[in-house]
């Protein structure tokens, strides 16, 4: 009588093989060096952690024992104090939303389209010829200088905001992503032409797969870019997000409201740099 064999028991059953394997085939130095491994992954974290600790503990006794003036430069109790106040007014939440929607939606646009204008002008020499000085007069161009027209031009709120964070983003990734597009080495550019390869069997069989650590790299940037972007859009014109809450902050001097607005979206920069790290990594397995 034939057993069944579930994918459970085959999973076990690999499991078990793979650690008699590694037990026979794994010397006592590739043992050490992989804990060795470890132990260097640890201290990383542990430190890091630590540095943070440490500043975080050193600017609340310097501001309780009076070194610095808590006024000018708030402190970590007081940040968490007016975080909690804004939690529970409901401001808090509203204010996140609203900074996170814009800056993920510039964001996700910024992204797509520098990477469809990358594509094209590697695509067109005599295009890409064309318009490069002009791509590279718009990356230095100072995005600010742009406010007026860009409230003028779609109004003031969410679509300038939004807008003003795509402006700052789309020119990184399109230069970045050329770049990657043109590094690509031309002898497997002759081999697939050799073999009748066409334009469009080049990109996607070649280009496009060597410039995805490039592209993952991109997203890394334009995670910053796009929270300077929308904060930038909101010191210009807003009635809410964090970018309204650091400039009301300011302007009436509540530096532990500026701060804490700054701490969220510190937070908040770093989970979208997280979830990125978490596509590199599956991307590299």
């Amino acid at each position: 009588m034939k057993t069944k064999v579930t994918k459970k028991s085959k999973e076990k059953a690999n499991r078990l093989f793979n650690k008699k394997v590694t037990k026979k085939t794994f010397s006592k130095t590739h043992q050490l060096y992989v804990k060795k491994l470890r132990w260097e992954k640890f201290s990383i974290i542990f430190f890091r952690i630590f540095i943070l600790v440490a500043f975080l503990g050193l600017w609340e006794l310097l501001t309780h024992f009076e070194v610095l003036d808590a006024f000018f430069v708030s402190s970590p109790s007081r940040i968490v104090k007016q975080i909690v106040t804004l939690a529970k007014s409901g401001e808090l939440w509203y204010n996140t939303w609203v900074t996170l929607y814009e800056t993920l939606i510039g964001f996700a646009i910024a992204t797509a389209l520098g990477y469809v204008i990358a594509v094209l002008l590697w695509w067109n020499e005599r295009v890409r010829k064309i318009f490069e000085p002009y791509i590279v007069v718009l990356n230095s161009l100072p995005k600010i200088a742009l406010g007026p027209m860009i409230i003028m031009w779609v109004g003031a709120g969410t679509n300038a905001i939004v807008l003003m964070c795509i402006l700052i983003c789309i020119v990184i990734t399109t230069m970045s992503m050329l770049s990657a597009f043109l590094s690509v080495d031309e002898g497997k550019v002759l081999l697939l032409k050799s073999m009748h390869a066409n334009k469009f069997q080049i990109l996607f069989k070649l280009v496009l797969p060597h410039s995805m650590p490039d592209f993952i790299s991109v997203l890394k940037i334009n995670v910053g870019m796009s929270w300077v972007g929308s904060i930038m859009g909101e010191y210009l014109s807003s009635k809410a997000g964090l970018g309204y809450l650091i400039v009301y902050g300011g302007q009436i001097l509540k530096i532990d409201l500026v701060m804490a607005a700054t701490t969220v979206l510190c937070i908040l920069a770093f989970g979208m740099y997280y979830i990125v790290s978490l596509v590199e990594r599956k991307y590299r397995k």
